[in-house]
């Protein structure tokens, strides 16, 4: 706390200054950052920033806060910071730019999504910065609209090698494990030193301790609570011994100053804190409405509650709440009608926000505008503006019909901002509304996606079908959409779901047709639902229009959000992987490219297990790593797959065990059944690479069991195999046999014909089985599933040895272990090269692979510069600026030996050695 009317003295904040000035010191040597100062209100945070700021030589520095009173109007924090630097709007890639431009209503478009937006602004700051080194100073944080806080928290958690930093100052919880520091009172001395700064006259030292104690050292309250003690209070030491929380005290000392003011002097106050932007014109505009005179200002600056020039200042943000709570509401209304006559046409929605809170009842003109700076609000991206305004707008609405109209608009906009609780509320409001058939299917299916959004497991499905039907009356193309929702639900749910759901949703789909023309996700629902009701004799034909169509036809972007990784499923049932790639691709483009990160997880996800069958750890660990960004920063996501694929394809027991062991629980909690059968799955796959069958034959029966998940049943039937063959089981490898073979050959791919012939090697004899094996190589070969080859080129060589011919076998078994050593696939690796000791090759150590001297940034940054990938184009999809890209790609050069970008993509494709490594015996 500095002292008042003193040099820059700074009490009891000496620790905290000098953790400033290293933090300042990273940031200007280009190691960005942000730190979020925490502490009740008083406590000095916005001292401390002040101080910060003054003495951050050589940064330049922009300032914004919070204000309470517009916490629902979009993006105002983040224009306050983003201002300066709009002139250079047009040096970002043209998506970001576009979507900060619209969200500043600086042109029209598409409402940005919000993690573009963050990344938008996060390019525009690194810009600014690498300029001059940037300091953001965010003051009560606690009060960011929705909007503003979420990209600044983007921003926080995704700078790095610029001098960028951000400081946020907060009376709230903690910002998203941003490092923090805690502010607590002043020590005894700092705050007597305080105290005396402001008693003027010669005041007991008991007296002093007292009213210190009572402050517990809240440099606001040390400055504040001298005000409300009497006379005899000060002399003689008696006076309140209140216990109330301090911030409270210090608000209530407030009312009680503002409360000892004239009228007119309280109600320009009221005025001034119903308007938050400070304009001191607008502020003497509506009080010459209420008759209210300059010199009604004079006892409030005297008073020292707030200063009035070019903009209006409250001493403390304390203050303006104090202000507005002592105010009955009779006045509030009259304020904020004043407010709203002389707002300008410039700003509609604080216009219209004024007027809705000056209505008393019924309102429908004060409804209507606010509707209309809803759709503003929405189309700049502010989703959580938008249903502030429409929540609103619902309770000044008389008429019944426009009521539940506008509630069911309400809850939509609640649904898209996350506030789920508040959605379903408004639904049931939307629902007691007249009759009305469409806007009941919109509810249900408004119902039907929060419970999905909320868990992916089967309480989605039974909302969803009934919405189905209620569509089905109304509008047929829609009701097949929501259809292939409800499918999607009872898949997701598998096992965990009801039992029958699943049938019941196909046989009520097949009621209604596709129009004369199908469209792509009409020929996906009813390949599915064929092959639920008829098999898959029935629906491979209709699945491979479904999954052509998806592969060649242009989307739209909603649909290629929505209806990608379920053709991508198709794609899996087919067994053709190629079209899987495609599909998996395309979709994590499209979310790459319009920023929508809520369903990147599920896209990395899809991507990342093609990835994980064709040997490519590093490429499917790198979306993992940006799949746990995500979700960490959206708070929610999937089952982490590809995280315990990695675990189980590296053969690394513990880490697997453990990441098992949580997937499940989560997989239970959400009930989430394909979950489970992809974890029984996997397990099965750790088991037969470490050799532990027994393990392996229950896990995979386990995981075969499910029919719902056909496509993860079927990989789960070739490890059933495998494991019933080790042990003996004769009788149970037949039948699963039998049952892959009914999924595999009505499919024309390499790779249905190669897992068929790979699985049927295992049961045959003599020349049988080689020519199995070796048509199962052929066929696998044409795909990229180079860990299933690397798998046949194992089990053939098995064979071979136990057929005593170790020369052929040692061959085979050389083969298998060069490429699983080469794919990171060290329990198979292991699993070969005991296999070929035991053949009479002795093997060597394993050479260093590429990437293991990176740091997972570095690896993911070092896989996207191997695939052509520009450093803006890196810095898009991983989500952190291009200055951050460079650095890392330095360095990735440096550790690696290389100089160019083809020498890295040479080192990957080939799987190398790092340079300077070498083999040992």
């Amino acid at each position: 706390m500095v002292l008042p009317g003193r040099p820059a003295v700074f009490l009891g904040r000496r620790a905290e200054s000098a953790l400033f000035d290293r933090w300042q010191d990273a940031v200007k040597a280009g190691r960005g950052g942000a730190l979020v100062v925490r502490g009740e209100h008083g406590i000095g945070k916005s001292a401390l920033l002040d101080h910060m700021a003054s003495t951050a030589v050589g940064f330049r520095v922009v300032r914004a806060a919070g204000v309470e009173a517009e916490v629902e109007l979009p993006f105002g924090a983040l224009h306050q910071v983003c201002a300066p630097f709009l002139a250079t709007l047009e040096h970002l890639p043209g998506p970001q730019e576009d979507a900060l431009a619209a969200a500043f209503g600086l042109r029209t478009g598409a409402a940005p999504d919000r993690f573009m937006l963050g990344l938008a602004v996060l390019g525009l700051l690194s810009e600014a910065a690498a300029r001059q080194p940037l300091i953001c100073v965010i003051d009560d944080a606690q009060w960011l609209d929705p909007g503003s806080a979420q990209a600044l928290m983007f921003v926080a958690h995704r700078v790095g090698a610029e001098p960028l930093g951000l400081v946020f100052a907060t009376a709230g919880g903690g910002l998203g494990g941003l490092q923090e520091v805690v502010l607590t009172g002043l020590g005894p001395g700092d705050a007597r030193a305080l105290l005396h700064s402001v008693l003027h006259v010669p005041i007991d030292e008991g007296i002093v301790e007292r009213i210190a104690a009572e402050a517990r050292g809240n440099p606001l309250a040390l400055l504040e609570l001298p005000r409300t003690m009497t006379a005899a209070g000060f002399v003689c030491g008696f006076g309140p011994t209140d216990t109330t929380a301090v911030p409270g005290r210090i608000e209530d000392s407030f009312r009680s100053r503002v409360l000892r003011l004239p009228p007119a002097t309280r109600m320009l106050l009221l005025v001034a804190a119903a308007e938050p932007t400070g304009d001191s014109a607008l502020l003497w505009r509506a009080a010459a409405r209420l008759g209210i005179g300059v010199s009604a200002a004079t006892a409030a600056e005297a008073d020292g509650l707030l200063s009035i020039g070019t903009q209006v200042v409250f001493r403390h943000p304390l203050v303006r709440s104090a202000v507005y709570q002592a105010m009955p509401p009779s006045q509030r209304r009259a304020a904020h009608r004043a407010l709203a006559d002389v707002t300008g046409p410039s700003e509609p929605d604080r216009r219209a926000w004024h007027r809705a809170q000056a209505a008393v009842g019924f309102d429908e003109e004060a409804a209507a505008e606010l509707e209309r700076s809803a759709h503003r609000a929405l189309a700049r991206g502010g989703i959580a503006a938008a249903a502030a305004f429409l929540e609103r707008s619902v309770a000044l609405t008389a008429d019944p019909a426009a009521r539940a109209e506008r509630a069911l608009r309400a809850a939509r906009a609640k649904q898209q901002a996350g506030a789920y609780d508040s959605a379903l509320d408004l639904l049931a409001l939307a629902d007691r509304g007249p009759e009305n058939e469409l806007r009941a299917a919109n509810s249900e299916l408004l119902r039907g996606q929060i419970a999905f959004a909320r868990s992916f497991g089967g309480g989605a499905t039974p909302v969803l079908l009934r919405a189905a039907r209620r569509f089905e009356s109304i509008d047929a193309s829609r009701a097949r959409d929501v259809y292939l929702q409800a499918l999607a639900a009872a898949m997701l749910a598998g096992r965990l779901g009801d039992e029958c759901r699943i049938t019941e949703v196909a046989h009520s789909a097949r009621r209604v047709p596709a129009a004369s023309v199908p469209r792509a996700s009409d020929l996906l629902l009813d390949g599915l639902t064929l092959l639920i009701v008829e098999g898959r004799d029935a629906a491979v034909p209709v699945l491979g229009k479904a999954v052509s169509a998806f592969t060649t036809e242009e989307l739209a972007p909603e649909e290629e959000l929505y209806w990608l990784w379920l053709a991508g499923h198709g794609a899996g049932l087919l067994w053709d992987d190629e079209a899987w790639r495609l599909l998996s691709t395309r979709l994590l483009r499209s979310c790459e490219e319009r920023g929508a990160l809520s369903i990147l997880p599920v896209a990395a996800a899809t991507r990342a297990g093609l990835h994980l069958l064709g040997g490519e750890l590093l490429q499917a660990a790198s979306l993992a790593e940006t799949a746990a960004d995500v979700t960490f920063m959206t708070g929610a996501g999937p089952v982490p797959y590809t995280e315990v694929g990695l675990a189980v394809f590296r053969g690394r027991d513990d880490e697997a065990a453990a990441a098992i062991r949580t997937a499940t629980r989560d997989a239970m909690a959400r009930g989430e059944g394909m979950a489970l059968t992809y974890l029984q799955w996997a397990t099965a796959v750790l088991h037969n690479g470490a050799c532990r069958y027994d393990q392996a034959l229950e896990s995979a029966r386990q995981a075969g069991a499910d029919s719902s998940v056909q496509r993860i049943r079927n990989w789960a039937l070739a490890e059933l195999i495998e494991a019933a063959v080790r042990t003996g089981h004769q009788d149970l490898a037949d039948e699963a046999l039998r049952e892959l073979c009914r999924t595999t050959r009505p499919c024309s791919s390499h790779w249905a014909a190669g897992i068929e012939a790979h699985c049927r090697a295992l049961l045959a004899v003599g020349t049988d089985a080689e020519d199995l094996y070796r048509t199962a190589l052929e066929r696998l070969e044409c795909t990229g599933l180079r860990a299933a080859v690397a798998r046949v080129h194992l089990l053939y060589g098995e064979w071979l040895r136990r057929e005593r011919r170790h020369l052929e076998a040692r061959d085979q078994l050389r083969q298998a272990h060069e490429m699983f050593v080469r794919y990171g696939m060290d329990g198979f690796a292991e699993r070969a090269r005991s296999e070929l000791s035991a053949a009479g090759e002795p093997t060597r150590k394993r050479r260093s692979r590429f990437g293991e001297q990176l740091t997972p940034q570095e690896r993911r940054v070092a896989m996207l510069a191997a695939e052509g990938a520009t450093n803006p184009e890196i810095a898009s999809r991983l989500l952190i600026s291009a200055s951050t890209v460079d650095y890392h790609l330095r360095k990735v050069f440096r550790k690696l030996k290389v100089t160019t970008r083809t020498q890295l993509a040479r080192l990957l494709q080939d799987g190398q050695p790092i340079p300077g490594d070498t083999d040992r015996p």
